[in-house]
């Protein structure tokens, strides 16, 4: 999978979490998911507590990391939706 692809995984919702980055406009944050792994979870964990997650979708939370302290807009190549 492409890091575009990755990143098209998370999004963007005014109307869940206050407009925090999600995953695949799901009521899962961005944010939680690395605080799990921050802790100390395993992905094999996450994903057995989440399992409407996929492992994609941890990695898509690592690249958006990684490529929001790198300095890089990534905010702009994430899709924001319109409230339901």
């Amino acid at each position: 999978m492409t890091h575009d692809e990755l990143l098209s995984r998370i999004t963007v919702r005014a109307d869940v979490f206050g407009g925090k980055p999600i995953i695949r406009d799901m009521r899962i944050a961005v944010e939680h998911v690395l605080g799990m792994l921050a802790a100390g979870d395993t992905a094999e964990t996450i994903l057995r507590e989440y399992p409407d997650l996929k492992p994609e979708d941890i990695q898509a939370c690592l690249l958006f990391a990684h490529r929001s302290i790198a300095g890089e807009h990534v905010h702009d190549r994430v899709p924001v939706r319109e409230a339901s």
